[in-house]
Parts: structure tokens; C-alpha cells; sequence
């Protein structure tokens, strides 16, 4: 049995008895071959709920601070989040995109599936912040479709993202697979990546219901 399995037979119970999680289109998620799944982002608990809630094991960034924790709680966290599907990366040194980057794609190459969150960090206020181009990037180097998600009601559970999590009811929500390959050959053109990102967020605005910025969340965290 896998990290992952036992991680779903012990957790899983649990977290259906707390968070009432409800999956929507999952049958959108191809049943092999690389996929990017691109999602809003609204608290930290996203990352540990939608992983578990498929068949398929997910692969996503995280902060490598995840897992080089010390003594029995920092050991835990790091078994934890590498086996359902985290690869830690640097993404606070100069070259953390790229590196999250070549992450995606090598994992896509793999014909895995690769989750991102294109707004790159958490939503500071639960409106739908601007894509990062990183999205369009994978999808036009690699050919793997993107299928849009929305997690709905995280944020009730865990305001601010910290803490631990309250009893309530989340909604995880897939669209139908896009693809991009009218776009081919084009994966340095911003505004091609910009047309990709863009079309990508609104799909995720219209699974989610959020209210959209066009504004990065970082910028909107930093005024």
C-alpha cells in the first residue's frame, strides 16, 4: 500500500466527517496522461483537501520549509505533505519560478498530474487575484490540458489560513479539460501567455464565483 493510501484510509473518514467535502466534475480529470490542474487558492488547507478527494495522485510546489522541520513534528509534516504529492522547492532565492517551473514540466513529462495555483500565493481577501503566466507556459511546452478547479468554502474553515481548521462544508470543483494547441510554438510570446492565463482564470472565476482583481496578490498583500 502506498504513502498516499494509507494517508486516504486514515484521513479520509475524518475529513469527510469535518469538511463534508463534495467533489464536482471530477470526471473532467483524464485518467492518465499529464494533466495540469489550475485552481484558486484561498487557504492553506486547499493543498491537503483536493489532493485526497481524487483517484489520481496529484503532484504540487510547496515551500520547502514544509519539510526540513525538526523532531517528530517537522519529521510528520514532511511525510505527510510528500506523500500526497508535494515537491518541496526554493521558491523564495531569485530563480524559485524557474525552478517551480521545471518542476511542473518534468513532472508532466512524466504523464503525471501537476497542480498549480496561478495566482502564486493565497488569496488575501477571497477575490480571484491575476494569473501568473507560469500556467500558459506549461501547458504550451508540454501539451497537457489544463482543467480549471475552485475550492469553495476553505476559507470558512481556516480564515487566514492558519490555525487549525473548524468543522464546515467544501465544495471542490472541476471544468472541462482546455486545451491550447492552436498556440504551438508560441510558449515566448507574452501576450499569447497572457491570452492563455487569462482564459484560464476565467474559468476558474466562473467554477468559483469569486469576485475578480485584475491585480497580482502579492501586489494587493504589499499596499
Amino acid at each position: 500500500m502506498s504513502r498516499l493510501a494509507i494517508i486516504k484510509a486514515v484521513l479520509g473518514p475524518v475529513m469527510r466527517l469535518m469538511f463534508r467535502p463534495r467533489v464536482e466534475g471530477a470526471e473532467n480529470i483524464p485518467g492518465d496522461g499529464p494533466v495540469i490542474l489550475a485552481g484558486n487558492h484561498l487557504t492553506f488547507i486547499d493543498s491537503m483537501i483536493m489532493p485526497i478527494c481524487l483517484d489520481r495522485q496529484v503532484f504540487f510546489i510547496g515551500k520547502d520549509e514544509y519539510v526540513t522541520g525538526k523532531g517528530v513534528k517537522g519529521r510528520a509534516m514532511a511525510w505527510f505533505f510528500t506523500s500526497v504529492g508535494m515537491i518541496p522547492v526554493d521558491r523564495d532565492g531569485g530563480r524559485g519560478g524557474v525552478a517551480a517551473l521545471m518542476t511542473g514540466r518534468r513532472v508532466l513529462e512524466e504523464g503525471k498530474i501537476f497542480s498549480i495555483y496561478p495566482e502564486g500565493t493565497r488569496s488575501p481577501d477571497g477575490r480571484l487575484y491575476r494569473g501568473r503566466t507560469g500556467i500558459a507556459r506549461l501547458t504550451l511546452m508540454t501539451g497537457a490540458p489544463v482543467v480549471p478547479f475552485a475550492m469553495i468554502g476553505t476559507d470558512k474553515i481556516q480564515p487566514g489560513g492558519a490555525g487549525l481548521p473548524r468543522p464546515g462544508k467544501v465544495t471542490v470543483r472541476f471544468g472541462e479539460p482546455m486545451e491550447f494547441s492552436r498556440y504551438d510554438g508560441m510558449d515566448r510570446d507574452r501576450y499569447v501567455l497572457r491570452a492563455v492565463t487569462d482564459s484560464v482564470m476565467a474559468e476558474v472565476m466562473r467554477l468559483s464565483g469569486q469576485e475578480y482583481v485584475d491585480m497580482y496578490a502579492t501586489k494587493a498583500k504589499a499596499a
